[in-house]
């Protein structure tokens, strides 16, 4: 089996089981959360002056209490409808009025339930102090952000037997995806008094619903820090206690995460804070943030705000957001290469307005990058498919010595000078970039139901009626055709099977992956033909001579 063959064979093994590998994880049902016990999860004390794990313990249980009424309140706003519940002032569903959902694109996405539970909470610490299961009063049902208005404040109050006034304000903001949640303590007792204020993210452990792509996105917690950076806590190292995270901090932020989307508790910096990650019921975990408030004099207020950000990982929006929330759109180890691939991407996108003409461009542009190692690359399989004829004459002759074989290969080789590994780079260097690309169609929300032309809506979808898919294979088979026929036939079998065999999973691709490749397949069919025709001009040129 000569050299090249062997490579290009295990080039094509490695690619294929990569693609099977996400095909399968697309097919494959999310894994189950690990069964634990049931409650908390203690953590440590941290130093004076902040919050303390005792805290955490204090936290109200995620049980409401029976017999209370409780009703809505209903925000509107340029980007989203909002429903707040009175018991607790928890913001219980949320609707993206900009992102169309997964199920039916005819209507809007659900960030906030009703398929899960899902809701953002806060309230104090203390016996007796208003809390997330607190019946609030609201002053009216429905609030709205009109036109020319910067803000939109929603408060809702409840008070003590003991004189302690809580007010609890939400503000909204024009084109924003970001809630101010702040909280006003007023004190009316005859003592001064302290307290934390904690503000949660409460969330099941389940996929978004209908999403394609469930099985294979994270859906899980994460942090930030300028010290510990950006990581993840999944749902199942929550149960078991196993999460790492800081417990006390004067930066970051913490978060709940899903495929495209994100909810993110940010509070200011350079203030004292307490993460915590703990697991409330069977399938039903919370992440937030404990801050200090106080000593409050005797008829002195004090206020906290914590900012909640709950929308799209819209990438440009985000590190305008908070320090390191870009993160949360992931693109895996090979983010050095898929993070400049989207800038690039994204500033096609802006000259043309199309994300599938900006994807064809890219793909002009990263031939032309790889053109002299792809034509390097191409002039050696032309010489290899003229000389294919020689080295089958080769093969009968030496059959028997594999020694004798090789050795009458590689002075071929050498007399033609043709570099047996030449056909191979260009391949092992478009892996890589091609993997990367995957990432960023499906990772970017920018790229979620963005349309190209025709019947293709959703570039980050598959296509529905398999028209890219079925002209990518026929791009692969034609690629195939072109290339010299390999002397084994094993090899030959294997080599026809390849564009079957990737064709067919490309089907369940997203279509901007499949149109990358099928334009990228165009034109090296183009640049191929070229340089063989160059090739055997010369040949043909240089038998007229002798």
């Amino acid at each position: 089996m000569d050299t090249q063959r062997l490579i290009l064979f295990f080039v094509f093994s490695f690619s294929l089981l990569l693609l099977w590998e996400a095909w399968q994880k697309e097919l494959r049902p999310p894994a189950p959360s690990s069964p634990s016990a049931q409650g908390s999860v203690p953590m440590p004390s941290t130093p004076a002056g902040t919050a303390t794990g005792r805290n955490v313990d204090a936290l109200p249980a995620t049980s409401a209490p029976a017999g209370k009424p409780r009703e809505r309140v209903r925000v509107h706003t340029d980007t989203m409808l909002a429903e707040i519940d009175t018991q607790g002032g928890d913001i219980v569903y949320l609707e993206l009025l900009k992102h169309k959902g997964t199920l039916h694109e005819t209507k809007n996405f659900v960030l906030f339930g009703p398929e899960h539970h899902y809701a953002a909470e806060s309230g104090l610490i203390g016996e007796g102090l208003p809390n997330h299961r607190t019946l609030f009063r609201a002053s009216a049902r429905e609030f709205t952000l009109g036109e020319g208005r910067d803000r939109l404040d929603v408060r809702l109050e409840a008070s003590t037997p003991e004189g302690i006034r809580v007010t609890k304000i939400l503000t909204f903001y024009p084109g924003s995806y970001r809630i101010d949640i702040a909280a006003e303590i007023a004190n009316g007792t005859v003592t001064p008094f302290a307290t934390h204020a904690y503000f949660q993210v409460t969330r099941d452990g389940k996929s978004p619903p209908g999403d394609p792509y469930m099985a294979q996105t994270y859906t899980g917690a994460a942090f930030y820090t300028e010290r510990d950076k950006f990581h993840k806590l999944t749902f199942e190292d929550i149960a078991k206690g196993k999460a790492p995270y800081p417990k006390s901090s004067d930066n970051g932020w913490i978060a709940i995460i899903q495929h495209y989307f994100v909810a993110a508790l940010l509070p200011p910096d350079k203030s004292p804070r307490e993460f915590y990650a703990r697991k409330l019921a069977e399938d039903l975990y919370s992440v937030g943030v404990i801050v200090p408030i106080g000593p409050i004099a005797q008829g002195a207020d004090a206020r906290v705000v914590v900012p909640l950000y709950a929308g799209p990982q819209d990438q440009d929006h985000l590190h305008s957001v908070a320090p390191g929330l870009e993160l949360v759109v992931d693109y895996g180890w090979l983010t050095v290469i898929a993070a400049p691939l989207f800038w690039v991407l994204k500033l096609f996108h802006g000259w043309m307005g199309n994300w599938g003409l900006a994807i064809m461009l890219l793909t002009v542009v990263i031939k032309l990058i790889f053109f002299p190692l792809s034509a390097a690359s191409y002039r050696s399989m032309a010489k290899m498919k003229l000389v294919t004829p020689r080295l089958m004459k080769l093969r009968e002759q030496y059959a028997s010595d594999k020694a004798k074989l090789n050795q009458a290969m590689m002075d071929l080789y050498k007399t033609e000078k043709i570099n047996p590994l030449g056909g191979c780079l260009p391949i092992l260097v478009q892996i890589p970039v091609f993997i990367a690309l995957y990432w960023v169609l499906f990772e970017s929300v920018e790229l979620r139901h963005a349309p190209f032309y025709l019947w293709i809506k959703d570039l980050s979808a598959p296509d529905p009626w398999y028209v890219l898919p079925t002209l990518m294979m026929a791009s692969m088979i034609v690629q195939t055709k072109m290339n010299p026929t390999p002397p084994d036939p094993v090899q030959a079998k294997v080599m026809m099977i390849m564009p079957f065999a990737f064709g067919v999973m490309f089907y369940f691709f997203a279509s901007g992956l499949v149109l990358y490749w099928f334009v990228n397949n165009i034109l090296s069919i183009l640049q191929q033909w070229q340089i063989t025709r160059m090739i055997e001009g010369e040949k043909t040129a240089a038998s007229a001579k002798r």
